[in-house]
């Protein structure tokens, strides 16, 4: 069983997959190699729009748990970068403070079908959960 502390962060996936490419390709491993990197490149590319998505105040308060008031705030204090327009404030998902106990994607929480769940919906859920 491997331990959590082992395990890479979602971020650190593509680098830790493309060293297990490498290694399969050293034992001639040609065709899985090819597809663990593709899905590295998939995952950071997911990766980099999740965290460039923009969130209005409005948007920004649901996913954060803080109030838009206090997110706006934030924003014009310049303690959060405004990713948006002066007089129409945008919050980048990476920049986004959380309270502790909201989740990081609520529509995570539902549990469809594996059979209903696209490519990208599987990738989103490693990033946010990490492979099991």
């Amino acid at each position: 069983m491997t331990r959590m502390k082992d395990r890479p962060t979602v971020e650190g996936l593509p680098a830790n997959w493309r060293r297990q490419a490498k290694s399969l390709r050293r034992y001639g491993g040609e065709t899985p190699a090819t597809a663990i990197e593709r899905c590295a490149d998939d995952l950071e590319a997911t990766l980099v729009e999740r965290d460039e998505t923009t969130f209005s105040l409005v948007e920004a308060s649901r996913e954060s748990g803080y109030s838009a008031d206090h997110l706006g705030r934030l924003v014009r204090d310049g303690k959060i970068p405004n990713a948006g327009r002066p007089g129409a404030p945008r919050i980048a998902l990476k920049d986004l403070p959380r309270k502790a106990h909201v989740p990081a994607d609520p529509r995570l929480a539902e549990k469809p079908r594996r059979s209903e769940l696209s490519n990208r919906q599987i990738v989103q859920s490693i990033i946010e959960k990490g492979i099991e």
